[in-house]
């Protein structure tokens, strides 16, 4: 006889992880289905799943997203846009609804990070150049670093 919590944590397992790596997957590509400007106001924030009332009929499966007020509206109109993008991200119709929580409006929007653009070859030529007599490895590579930061900042 097995413990009830081995049984349990195999089928909760199955679950969630689909659940929670269906979220990341939105996550990844919200600028691409909201578009760039919304996607740094918005977040989806949950995915609910509840079984279906008939045998052999779909579950229904709806994402909760995290908006403003005059956000969420703006997102309203452009619900069925929304929900196609996230479907054809799965391939199915996946998610079936969307529902907004709403946030404070006196909060700051959700600014996500911008990754500085790689150095082109002529920048990183001209950090080496800077950095050929530098002896010390361990000293190199944080200058070397340094460099990239600061020249990728230049560039924003």
């Amino acid at each position: 006889m097995r413990p009830l919590s081995e049984s349990t944590a195999r089928v909760a397992s199955r679950h969630f992880e689909r659940k929670y790596i269906a979220l990341g997957r939105i996550v990844k590509h919200w600028p691409e289905i909201v578009g760039a400007s919304l996607a740094d106001k918005t977040q989806p924030v949950k995915v609910h799943y509840r079984k279906a009332e008939k045998k052999g009929a779909k579950a229904l499966t709806s994402l909760d997203i995290a908006a403003r007020s005059a956000d969420a509206t703006m997102l309203h109109y452009q619900k069925d846009l929304i929900l196609e993008r996230i479907n054809q991200i799965f391939g199915e119709r996946w998610i079936s609804a969307i529902r907004f929580v709403s946030t404070p409006a006196n909060t700051e929007p959700l600014l996500r990070k911008k990754r500085p653009a790689p150095l082109t070859p002529v920048e990183k030529n001209t950090l080496s150049g800077m950095l050929h007599s530098v002896q010390d490895e361990s000293m190199h590579l944080s200058l070397q670093k340094l460099g990239a930061a600061i020249i990728a900042k230049e560039k924003t």
